[in-house]
């Protein structure tokens, strides 16, 4: 099941499954215009086909303490496949790296990191990134507020 195969009832489940994760069959299939057991049936479908890879909870990063949130421009020192594939190894135990993204442009990496303060932000840098041997150059942007975020995946571009 391709995006050539998904119809507009199939667009209309994902939208609402995004903006709902717990939404119940019966209140989907109302919402889509569609009976309880087809809608039911075209979930699995998209699940079965992983267009519908998970289900997830949404959580409250300053309640867990996230106080800073920043990005990390990322060089490596070479360019050889190994040197690449030993960077991505190395930085996957590195719990305050939540996103990395390999990338064109002005640098390799970029990595969105959060943690707690100041000295989180400090250990992070000098007691974990400095340690990765890959790494040529690191440049940092901190966040200072987020005007969008939306994890919804575009299912049209009307």
């Amino acid at each position: 099941m391709g995006k050539n195969r998904l119809d507009s009832t199939d667009l209309k489940i994902l939208k609402k499954l995004q903006e709902n994760g717990k939404i119940t069959n019966l209140q989907l299939s109302e919402d889509i215009g569609l009976s309880p057991a087809p809608t039911l049936e075209r979930v699995r479908k998209l699940e079965l086909a992983n267009i519908i890879t998970g289900y997830h909870a949404t959580v409250d990063e300053a309640a867990l303490g996230i106080g800073i949130k920043a990005f990390i421009q990322l060089s490596l020192g070479r360019q050889a496949a190994n040197f690449i594939n030993d960077f991505k190894e190395r930085i996957d135990s590195i719990q305050e790296i939540v996103e990395c993204y390999q990338v064109t442009g002005n640098c390799d990496f970029l990595l969105k990191i959060e943690v707690a303060d100041i000295p989180a932000f400090e250990n992070l840098i000098t007691n974990k990134l400095s340690t990765v041997e890959q790494i040529g150059n690191m440049q940092t942007l901190v966040i200072l507020s987020q005007p969008k975020n939306s994890r919804l995946v575009p299912t049209s571009y009307e």
